[in-house]
């Protein structure tokens, strides 16, 4: 049992010395026929018009040296080249040729509007970008023409839509020694409190991040794992793609997400192991076919990003047939800092974080005084070991806040680390609702109305106030929208449950929150359009 609310690193399991192009290549030795890489996608983005292509060990290494040597023709070691696309295979091609040619690859979301892409291309010292023509109604070919006109630094372009013939008539060539701790990816931060930063993480933090997060979860070897997480986050490239590849497993990546297309692919794949983010499972599991799938071979379903209900834990469990996992973490960490076992009691499944990963130490401290808090005891969590970034591209002064002297990452979320080493996250500090003088945790409010039958999801946020400083406000989207949950009905459930102090005094009804691309409830922009949100009755 913990004294202080501090775990050091477990060192039972090592910290693995590779790059990307590393597994890859152990993997094509090992394994070089069986299937590496699997398309499931709706419509057809890239390459010859087929949404069921597949690649062997043997082929997506090919590949990756093929699309590494077309790169070293165009860019030196250590430039900077970006994707903007949604999950194509291609994408995954690129990460590995990006890897293995020494290059740093900046990863954006496919939903950036003009504005938003030019900032992060500029900020990123971006050389080149590689992109799909169109997705979801967005010319992307032409947003990109438009910022490369007033972009001289981004020299090259790469449409994507025929790379995958172009590099395939590349012949494989010398490649740069390329070492772990070398940077491999700027990850953008999900902008949750304003304009985003760019994470620099190394090759050992994401090589080494994804397979244990892959051992705890007890992902067989030659397994196939299912996603549709998007490849712009480190869930996505890092967790879901490195991965698979460390346990030379398939991995069957759906372009985008869709329920049903999830579905059928879990059922005629026979995936092993599942992620998504809360959002995702809820929507599966709404399907009104669900029981009509086969999802016999499901060991597991992983989820995090956002809160995980332990509602929806349960109800997981029991209708996928599967354990489950949950992971807690941030860009910054590669991204995962603590997890739950599929071994772990239920009521750990359900109702907390997890313990720390292996070789990482994770610490809970007082936020005003930096003192590390007793054990149960709420305070800002902070973690590190091998996982940690080199800091924010270009933003010495936000990286040494963030990152002290002794490489200790604050990560601005409040949590509390029990006796033995579970982590329950209570919020985030910046979320933190001062009201008199006391210290308020939307979380805790969050998780008592999203029991109310009638609330189908909620955000609880301070506003300004001139008698008590802040107010609690609270804004819910209703399980029926044409039968919302009055004001009174809702104040008095919380009141039955929690501190009057706590109750909030405002409410305001939404058809939707406002969320990043995983599923990480925007609050910024809540607060903005608040004033102009109705009432409940």
């Amino acid at each position: 049992m913990l004294t202080e609310s501090y775990w050091p690193a477990d060192t039972s399991r090592p910290v693995l010395e590779a790059t990307p192009g590393d597994v890859l290549r152990r993997a094509a030795a090992n394994a070089p026929d069986r299937i590496a890489l699997a398309e499931v996608a709706p419509e057809a983005l890239t390459g010859d018009g087929r949404t069921d292509r597949t690649w062997t060990y043997r082929e997506l290494l090919d590949q990756g040296h093929r699309a590494a040597t077309w790169l070293s023709a165009r860019f030196a070691p250590g430039e900077h080249v970006a994707v903007w696309a949604p999950n194509v295979p291609e994408w995954v091609i690129l990460q590995y040729g990006a890897a293995m040619a020494g290059l740093v690859l900046v990863t954006a979301n496919p939903a950036l509007r003009e504005p938003e892409l030019e900032y992060l291309l500029a900020q990123s010292r971006s050389a080149g970008v590689a992109y799909v023509d169109a997705f979801r109604g967005t010319d992307m070919a032409g947003t990109v023409e438009r910022i490369a006109a007033r972009t001289p630094a981004l020299r090259e372009r790469i449409p994507l839509r025929d790379w995958a013939a172009e590099i395939a008539a590349a012949r494989p060539g010398p490649l740069p020694d390329v070492a772990p701790g070398d940077a491999a990816q700027v990850q953008y931060t999900s902008g949750t409190t304003g304009r985003p930063k760019g994470a620099l993480l190394h090759h050992r933090g994401l090589v080494t991040n994804a397979f244990l997060v892959a051992d705890r979860s007890g992902f067989p070897a030659g397994g196939t794992w299912v996603t549709a997480l998007p490849l712009f986050h480190t869930a996505g490239c890092g967790l879901s793609v490195l991965g698979t590849a460390v346990n030379e497993g398939t991995l069957v990546l759906a372009q985008s997400f869709h329920p049903e297309l999830l579905l059928r692919a879990l059922q005629d794949r026979r995936g092993h192991l599942f992620g998504g983010v809360p959002a995702m499972l809820t929507a599966m599991l709404a399907h009104p076919g669900f029981d009509a799938f086969d999802l016999s071979a499901l060991r597991l379903v992983m989820s995090g990003g956002d809160t995980v209900p332990p509602a929806l834990v349960s109800e997981a469990e029991r209708r996928f047939g599967a354990r489950f996992s949950t992971v807690y973490g941030q860009t910054e960490l590669s991204p995962v800092v603590t997890q739950t076992s599929p071994d772990d009691a239920p009521e750990d499944r359900a109702g907390t974080a997890g313990r720390p990963l292996p070789q990482v130490e994770v610490k809970v401290v007082d936020p005003a005084t930096g003192e590390t808090a007793p054990p149960g005891t709420p305070g800002e969590v902070c973690a590190r070991g091998h996982q940690v970034m080199l800091g924010y591209l270009d933003l010495p002064e936000a990286t040494a806040a963030t990152v002290d002297p002794d490489g200790w990452l604050r990560t601005g979320d409040l949590g509390a680390l029990d006796g033995r080493g579970y982590l329950t996250i209570t919020g985030r500090r910046k979320d933190m609702i001062i009201r008199g003088g006391e210290n308020i945790y939307p979380r805790e409010i969050e998780e008592v109305l999203s029991r109310h039958p009638g609330v189908a999801a909620v955000a609880v946020l301070g506003v300004p106030d001139p008698d008590w400083g802040e107010q609690v406000a609270a804004v819910v989207v209703p399980a029926d929208p044409d039968r919302p949950p009055t004001a009174a009905e809702l104040r008095g459930h919380v009141r039955a449950r929690l501190a009057p102090h706590k109750t909030p005094r405002t409410w305001r009804l939404a058809g939707e929150l406002p969320a990043n691309a995983m599923g990480k409830t925007q609050k910024f922009l809540l607060r903005d359009r608040l004033a102009d949100l109705p009432e409940p009755p």
